[in-house]
């Protein structure tokens, strides 16, 4: 299989474009049309991880955390980066890294680990803005449902968790088809009236192109008329954590009790503890302080998040208790999650869990 079969099921999965401003996801080293035999998948990228993908003849390492997040102006080996680059280059290794990307779309890490945490009724907590378009296309009225079906193949017509959704309104259309036309409908230099239907439907933002190509594919009429329109409505399929609820209500100590055990963790940090039972909880891998307030708002027992500063600790006491259980032991199931992924896509393809743990933080 070429690297490049890979890297684009993954960027249909968690497109490129849904990556933070600061991060560097995407394929870091490597050639993107070089034939690959076996992928290493970890959450960081270690001298130990490159060892391990060579004993191992894993000649792709797909990592959450990238390995270069700045340029480098030069690698002459006088950082850990710079030697972990000029190895994996020594010996064919590639290295592609899905960071925040993977965090922002709802089937991503946040969903992993609010599954883990047996959460449910789960919902993006922070849907993204920007992220829709709204198609519209012109049909003939018996072309309408094979125009229709194939936007919605494509991946179009998705409003939460209903399918299939458009508008349609009949109308008459005009056109006069000129020389060297073949026109579906009408004749050359003739004034053509042709009964209509306008079809509109809302598409993710990563898949206009898909769906255009998939619309234009099956229209009869050589040259389609069709508008592509922004939109600034919340798409709940991207954004930021996820909030959910626990099965039943629970004491706030044994729900912390119940993280560690999940998390495998020796501790977590955490606010004053709430004087309530525990039903709606809020979860985001890694670094993600800036949705406490936004967790509140939306009425979270608990956040489970890593990473928080100590005067973050004073925010909201007794009323939503904080937690941080570590940046790592957070997104720890990035690796099984991503091993689903690709094991589903690609069943006969040889994978591998790293067994290295790259956890940079140790506790005494």
């Amino acid at each position: 299989m070429k690297l490049k079969t890979l890297t684009t099921y993954l960027e249909k999965i968690a497109p490129l474009s849904l990556q933070e401003a600061y991060d560097n996801s995407g394929l870091l080293i490597g050639d993107i049309n070089k034939d690959i035999s076996k992928v290493l998948i970890t959450l960081d990228v270690t001298k130990e991880v490159i060892i391990e993908a060579t004993e191992n003849s894993c000649n792709v390492i797909i990592a959450h955390h990238p390995l270069i997040f700045t340029g480098l102006k030069r690698i002459t080996g006088s950082d850990s980066v710079q030697k972990v680059v000029i190895e994996a280059i020594k010996k064919d290794i590639a290295i592609y890294a899905i960071h925040t990307n993977l965090d922002n779309v709802s089937t991503g890490v946040n969903k992993r680990l609010a599954l883990k945490l047996n959460l449910q009724n789960y919902k993006t907590l922070v849907p993204k803005k920007g992220n829709l378009k709204k198609i519209v296309c012109f049909c003939p009225d018996n072309h309408v449902k094979t125009v229709r079906n194939a936007m919605f193949a494509a991946g179009a017509g998705y409003i939460g968790n209903y399918s299939n959704c458009s508008f349609n309104a009949k109308g008459t259309g005009t056109f006069k088809a000129g020389e060297n036309t073949n026109p579906y409908a009408g004749e050359r230099n003739k004034l053509h009236i042709e009964l209509e239907t306008r079809i509109e439907i809302i598409v993710p933002e990563t898949f206009v192109s898909g769906v255009v190509g998939a619309m234009l594919q099956v229209h009869p009429y050589e040259e389609v008329a069709y508008d592509i329109y922004p939109l600034e409505n919340e798409f709940g399929g991207t954004g930021s954590g996820m909030i959910g609820e626990t099965e039943e209500e629970t004491e706030i100590m044994d729900f912390l009790l119940y993280v560690k055990k999940i998390l495998e963790v020796q501790f977590v940090r955490h606010s004053r503890l709430i004087n309530r039972k525990v039903k709606k909880v809020a979860v985001c891998g890694g670094s993600c302080s800036f949705l406490i307030e936004k967790a509140f708002r939306a009425g979270a027992d608990v956040l489970i998040t890593a990473d928080i500063k100590y005067h973050d600790f004073f925010l909201h006491q007794g009323e939503m208790t904080i937690v941080d259980a570590g940046h790592f032991e957070t997104e720890q199931f990035t690796r099984e999650l991503l091993y689903d992924i690709l094991k589903e896509k690609f069943p006969t393809f040889a994978l591998q869990i790293s067994k290295v743990n790259t956890n940079a933080v140790s506790y005494l």
